[in-house]
């Protein structure tokens, strides 16, 4: 049987570029912005709760989508791949942050902002790192910035970008009016 992978050429790339810049590693907790098919937050979970190890050293992923038919799409896809015990799926305005009041490791957006969302530099811990692409949500031209941003203290952020990109645009109370 031949396997077919989801992502073909660049959207399988970028997907290995954002894990590659967010310095994942076991026991981490990532929240995600934008879960469409649930297929990056699995392959997050591969790395900060992999299956072979001890699940007392398994980080998790928890990963909002504000679009309810994508939230229950991604979720059925998590659950049918194995992931249910490593990814929770939200249906909720990942821009404004996560309700749950715990701090992330990682904060992984998979959809252009127009500028790094307040409510998720609250949300990441000291020593963390924010990957996000930001940029006008229907340029054309390379207008999108792939931005990697470490959390140096509460106020202070190092944001450097990193690459051109093309993304769809962020919705939500600190994304893209529709």
């Amino acid at each position: 049987m031949r396997h077919t992978d989801p992502l073909k050429g660049s959207g399988r790339d970028m997907v290995f570029m954002m894990n590659e810049l967010l310095k994942l590693e076991e026991g981490m907790i990532v929240f995600e912005v934008g879960a469409g098919s649930g297929y990056h937050a699995a392959t997050v979970a591969e790395i900060v709760a992999p299956e072979d190890s001890p699940m007392e050293k398994w980080g998790h992923v928890y990963s909002a989508e504000i679009h309810r038919s994508l939230a229950v799409k991604a979720w059925r896809n998590i659950m049918e791949a194995g992931y249910a015990d490593r990814v929770s799926v939200l249906h909720c305005d990942g821009s404004s942050g996560f309700p749950l009041n715990i701090k992330a490791d990682r904060i992984l957006v998979t959809a252009a902002a127009p500028s790094l969302p307040k409510p998720l530099m609250a949300q990441v811990k000291i020593g963390g790192r924010i990957v996000i692409p930001i940029g006008f949500a229907q340029a054309l031209f390379f207008a999108q910035k792939l931005v990697v941003a470490d959390k140096i203290d509460e106020e202070k952020f190092n944001i450097r970008e990193v690459a051109d990109v093309a993304f769809v645009p962020l919705r939500g109370r600190y994304g893209w009016k529709s």
